[in-house]
């Protein structure tokens, strides 16, 4: 069962496509993650399916909803969480005050989706009266990653979680994501640190150009010649 269906989409910025006829599709407790060089259009397919980028042509199912066209706002209520690469957090408020954004939709009692969040970033119920922007890069990211999930999202969407950590936090945040989906999240990441993140995923796809060029289990792709030596270094 599919939890997200991505068909031949068309779109970008203003009046320049970037996406140009991808498609893809993320599965009932699938990590997939999205590869490719720079330019590739890998963030760009990413904020079409949240809704902040122009869909020109073709349609993306999240369950049986097309959502291409919808507000991110619209979006967040059929359960799709997202976490930006950069500027992902409330810097001037406390870690609790992000974490609690994250539920703003939300009217029921969220209490007990808060209390799992500090169990599953322990470093956070530490810190959660301090300034989310004194942590770490990789605590930061992790503010980040519990606020998507304050929503209890059927799909989290995570954009470069990794870019700009140190070697240990990277690590930790691969082991974060392999925690949440061990939760029944599914997950379509877009990571530059590609063998790591197809080491962890159930499929792949690479993208260039704006356009599928490869598909295939992340074993097969880590263990595909022509993507080793083409997109990730050999």
């Amino acid at each position: 069962m599919s939890v997200l269906d991505m068909r031949d989409v068309y779109g970008g910025y203003g009046g320049a496509d970037i996406l140009n006829g991808v498609s893809m599709r993320v599965d009932k407790g699938e990590v997939v993650v999205i590869v490719g060089p720079n330019g590739a259009g890998k963030s760009t397919a990413m904020k079409a399916v949240f809704g902040l980028v122009k869909v020109r042509k073709g349609s993306i199912l999240v369950g049986d909803t097309d959502v291409a066209g919808l507000r991110a706002d619209q979006i967040v209520r059929h359960g799709v969480g997202y976490v930006p690469q950069t500027a992902n957090v409330f810097p001037s408020l406390t870690v609790q005050e992000n974490l609690e954004l994250g539920a703003y939709v939300r009217k029921d009692d969220w209490s007990g989706q808060l209390r799992r969040i500090y169990e599953l970033f322990p470093p956070l119920r530490e810190k959660r009266r301090q300034p989310a922007g004194t942590l770490s890069g990789g605590q930061r990211q992790m503010v980040a990653m519990g606020r998507a999930l304050m929503l209890e999202p059927q799909l989290l969407l995570l954009d470069e979680p990794t870019a700009g950590l140190s070697p240990k936090f990277i690590g930790q945040i691969f082991e974060i994501v392999k925690q949440i989906n061990s939760l029944g999240i599914s997950i379509l990441m877009v990571e530059q640190n590609a063998k790591q993140a197809l080491g962890i995923a159930h499929r792949g796809y690479v993208l260039s150009l704006g356009a599928n060029r490869f598909e295939d289990t992340g074993a097969n792709l880590l263990a595909n010649r022509e993507v080793a030596e083409m997109f990730l270094g050999g």
